[in-house]
Formats: structure tokens, C-alpha cells, sequence
């Protein structure tokens, strides 16, 4: 499996609209709330689910499927939209699955608003950093199953994150997309999580780490 970084193809964003000739202060504002809403729903439903349920597994399946639609809303439409970025997996005829980092080039990249931009880019590093410090404090509070819970966040907000930045700055094609996704999913969330569930809690705090 290889990746690629190619110029984001110009009609492959007209269907979303003329970007050119939105009036107001952002060029798409229903976007940008999207942009926020789904992850900043998971976040708050999350701290404050407590209060309104007794049902972990209600809360649960709410906040996973709000961070599905996040997941969804950045990959597919704010990133094109925002700040021109956009990546994806393909399947070649051979079985092979290639991931592609696009970005617009030259006169195209104009049509990205400033404020759109510093509203993507904040909202995307600083919602894996608050799923980050949540998990540290799900860690050291004992609070096991809502570790994996904390772990979904981290990784679905982490992966856009990793994603946009392969786009905008290129890197390396041995560094695969899919081995970091994978990897963090299979070994680190299930393997780790699942070992502390399965364990009686420790008498004294201990420092456990997911890489």
C-alpha cells in the first residue's frame, strides 16, 4: 500500500457550489458549523451525559454515532470546502489500496476564506488534544469503560488531523495512512483497553501509557 499527494481536481468541488460568489463573513458558514457541532456535541454529551442518563451503553452509542458524523462531515465535505484538502483510499484492480492526500493548486487555492481556514485548523488539533487530556483523566480516574469511549474520539479526531496534515505538507509514502490507523485500532485501543477492563482495578494509581 502506497500514498500519494496530487493537486485536488478543480470540477471535483464545483458540485458543492461556486465558492466565489458566497457574501458574508465566511464564504460557507453552515459548513463551518458543521465543522464544529458534531465534535463539539460528542465532547459536551460526553462531560455532561452523566447528568441526564444512568445508561452507559445509551450514551454510548449517542456519542459514537455523533463522532461517526463528524468523522464523515470533516473527511468528505469541510475539508474541500475550508481549506481545499481532501483525502481518500482507492482499490486498484489488483487488490492494492493506495491512499491519496489531495490539495488545490495555484489560482484555485484563492478561493479558501482566511477565517475558514484558522476556524479548520484550530478546531482540528485542539479536539484530538481535549480527547487526549480526557483520556489521561478516564486513566488515572479508573474509569475503564469509558476509556474505550475516550479512545474512539481520540482516534477518529486524530485520524482527520493526521489526514489533513499528509495533504497540506506531503511526507513520506513509506508512512501509510493505513498502517497508523490500523495499528492504533487493533493493537493499542482494543488490545490495552480491553486488558484493563478485564483486570480488577489496581490499588495505587500506576502510569499506563497508549502510544
Amino acid at each position: 500500500m502506497d500514498s500519494a499527494t496530487v493537486p485536488l481536481l478543480d470540477d471535483d468541488t464545483v458540485e458543492f457550489g461556486d465558492e466565489d460568489n458566497v457574501k458574508g463573513r465566511f464564504k460557507h458558514p453552515y459548513v463551518t458549523f458543521f465543522h464544529l457541532a458534531f465534535r463539539g456535541a460528542a465532547l459536551v454529551v460526553y462531560l455532561l451525559c452523566g447528568l441526564f442518563s444512568n445508561s452507559f451503553i445509551a450514551s454510548f452509542i449517542f456519542i459514537v454515532f455523533l463522532h461517526s458524523l463528524d468523522f464523515w462531515t470533516v473527511k468528505n465535505v469541510t475539508g474541500r470546502l475550508m481549506v481545499g484538502l481532501r483525502w481518500w483510499n482507492y482499490i486498484d484492480d489488483n487488490g492494492e489500496s493506495h491512499w491519496v492526500f489531495e490539495s488545490r493548486k495555484g489560482a484555485v487555492q484563492g478561493r479558501v476564506d482566511p477565517g475558514e481556514v484558522r476556524v479548520f485548523w484550530i478546531a482540528l488539533v485542539a479536539f484530538p488534544v481535549l480527547w487526549a487530556l480526557l483520556f489521561i483523566v478516564a486513566l488515572f480516574g479508573f474509569k475503564f469503560r469509558w476509556l474505550l469511549l475516550v479512545c474512539i474520539g481520540l482516534t477518529l479526531t486524530g485520524a482527520n488531523l493526521y489526514g489533513y496534515v499528509k495533504c497540506k505538507v506531503g511526507g513520506n509514502k513509506d508512512v501509510t495512512f493505513s498502517g497508523l490507523t490500523n495499528n492504533f485500532m487493533k493493537q493499542q485501543v482494543l488490545q490495552n483497553v480491553v486488558g484493563m477492563m478485564s483486570r480488577s482495578p489496581p490499588q495505587s494509581g500506576q502510569n499506563t501509557n497508549i502510544i
